[in-house]
């Protein structure tokens, strides 16, 4: 059987399963659409947890990026997994605790203001809209790749599978499709990372095979030679950063902090039934986190090792035709500047921009590049989303092993598009609608508004998947770093101070998300020749800024709280019931 059938027949059989779950966990009631009835148990939390977590971004870009970057590439790695860390310590138990639907409830209600709980449904849309960009963007790449299906359709399709299980079945179907969604995902993620690591280092665990020696002979380490090979073709050694600390230290906090600050993930810790559930969940996820996210950097070096034993100066009609195919796309370009037929991989752009190509093709096979090279010797354009996805081609692995990547991606990209787009109907049907501007709305009025929003929510979805801003991880870390500026500090802070009150919030957030939303907008939008180190404020990209956005809203928070009225005192004592340890009062 070739790769496409294998890749239709796993794809086919991952969604009828994921449609199956939906119908027969179809949500009856509120309790059930937002928060799954509240009985998941905690290792089946912890897996959906996981599932949710593990996007598009974790599964087909971080490896990308840690591939192209190198050393530098590790600040997602550091800073996806550490928030995860303060998430489960400092929030997930309190919020569990509190009891109710969605973050913006807790913001409303502990700050007992409308106006509070309005601005956090707007930090919450803006953030997750960000989020699913990403998700259905890696949705696009993988059936227009390996199902051949136009982009366009490939991401209807993707919309349509997200439309039965989220749509239907509301949280209690979401959960229970992202347990078998992190099923495929890890199994897909993993079993390629072992082939690879064994036809490397001879070791099949790729942890242990990223500081093993190569099997060829050489006694050099992966890292070593990668090192050696990416130096002698002009590049910057693999294992040495470039970024300068403060920017590597702004972009691990703004990771950090914004995962504590995704609404999506938050909510997953209130579909359990007891406080002690929710931290028992979020060990759980932290483990089937761990088991993708420590292969990632040995899937990183071994990819970006293949791309260039495989790519570099090999005649282009020799080369596989994994690479023919990725150029039909144009997520891989190639010109032939010094016209020897061999394909040169070097730094710099090889165009103006990504490959445009006309409908010709040159005696020896290869597409005629219409955007004009730039000066530099380098010949090859790559798109780094591909490098996860590509990997098992580029190392000739069996048919089965490429389609099962493709339904895995599938699955990290989609679960996450479903808890992104069920934290957004729920905010607008709950907490815009229910609580605020349609307070006579009956249980079936609201659970038909929540369908409707999350209908609506999955067109926008698709068109962002459509027309992509940018690559998956770095779209996914401006939502971060939104997360970061506006909800994570209004949180925390309405925890742990007792006199945080609702004017000391809403200034926060409101400067915390403007000034974050302003700076990416202007470098990456507005003047993106003006994206470099010369021009950022204290050093700091884009990617980084959510960092200083959530030291802005910490600062005016507690400094306008300082200086305007007292926290009601049943405000306080429901801050301090949700401090005490234990499951009690819930």
């Amino acid at each position: 059987m070739d790769t496409q059938f294998l890749t239709y027949l796993f794809v086919g059989l991952s969604f009828s399963l994921y449609i199956g779950i939906a119908i027969w966990s179809r949500a009856g009631s509120t309790n059930e659409f937002y928060v799954a009835g509240g009985g998941v148990h905690p290792i089946a939390n912890g897996m959906a947890t996981a599932a949710d977590w593990m996007s598009a971004a974790s599964f087909i870009s971080m490896a990308g990026i840690i591939a192209f970057m190198g050393y530098d590439g590790t600040v997602y790695l550091m800073g996806w997994t550490g928030g995860y860390v303060i998430l489960a310590l400092l929030l997930a138990p309190y919020l569990r605790k509190f009891g109710q639907f969605t973050v913006p409830d807790f913001i409303g209600t502990r700050y007992y203001s409308t106006t509070a709980r309005v601005v956090a449904v707007i930090c919450l849309i803006l953030i997750s809209f960000t989020y699913v960009a990403g998700q259905m963007r890696g949705v696009g790449i993988v059936f227009s790749q390996f199902l051949d299906i136009p982009i366009f359709w490939g991401v209807i399709v993707g919309m349509a599978i997200v439309f039965m299980y989220a749509v239907l079945g509301g949280m209690k179907g979401i959960t229970y499709t992202q347990v078998a969604q992190y099923c495929v995902l890890i199994f897909a993620y993993l079993v390629p990372a072992i082939f690879i690591s064994l036809m490397i280092t001879g070791i099949p665990i790729p942890q242990i095979g990223l500081g093993a020696e190569v099997a060829d002979g050489s006694g050099m380490s992966v890292l070593e030679k990668l090192d050696n090979t990416l130096v002698d073709l002009g590049f910057s050694p693999y294992t040495e950063g470039m970024k300068s600390s403060v920017d590597i230290f702004a972009i691990t906090m703004a990771l950090m902090i914004g995962t504590a600050g995704l609404p999506h993930v938050i909510v997953r810790f209130f579909t359990v039934p007891k406080v002690s559930d929710a931290r028992k969940s979020a060990g759980y996820a932290l483990l089937f986190i761990a088991l993708l996210y420590t292969t990632a950097p040995a899937v990183g070096a071994f990819a970006r090792l293949n791309f260039v034993d495989t790519v570099h100066n090999t005649a282009y009609n020799d080369i596989d035709s994994w690479f023919k195919s990725w150029e039909d796309i144009g997520l891989i370009g190639w010109d032939d500047k010094n016209a020897d037929g061999k394909v040169q991989y070097h730094p710099g752009a090889p165009f103006a921009g990504k490959p445009t190509f006309s409908g010709a093709r040159r005696a020896d096979g290869s597409r005629v590049v219409t955007n004009a090279p730039t000066e530099n010797i380098n010949e090859v354009y790559v798109d780094r989303d591909i490098m996860v996805l590509a990997n098992p081609e580029i190392a000739s692995l069996p048919p089965w092993v490429i389609a099962l990547v493709a339904a895995g991606s599938l699955a990290a990209a989609l679960s996450t598009a479903a808890g992104l787009l069920l934290v957004i109907s729920t905010s607008v049907s709950h907490d815009l609608l229910k609580q605020t501007f349609a307070k006579g709305l009956t249980d079936r009025q609201e659970l038909l508004s929540a369908r409707v929003a999350a209908a609506t929510a999955i067109g926008i979805a698709g068109y962002l998947g459509i027309d992509p801003p940018g690559f998956v991880a770095q779209v996914v870390a401006f939502a971060f770093g939104l997360a970061a500026a506006s909800l994570f500090p209004a949180i925390l802070l309405g925890i742990f101070d007792l006199r945080m009150n609702k004017e000391g919030a809403i200034t926060g957030m409101l400067s915390g998300l403007l000034f974050t939303f302003c700076y990416i907008v202007f470098f990456k939008f507005v003047a993106p020749e003006l994206n470099n180190a010369e021009h950022w404020w204290f050093g700091i990209s884009p990617e980084g800024i959510g960092s200083v956005g959530a030291a802005i809203n910490f600062s005016l928070a507690i400094v306008i709280s300082r200086m305007t009225g007292p926290v009601p005192d049943q405000v306080i004592a429901m801050v301090h019931n949700i401090r005490v340890p234990g499951d009690s009062k819930e």
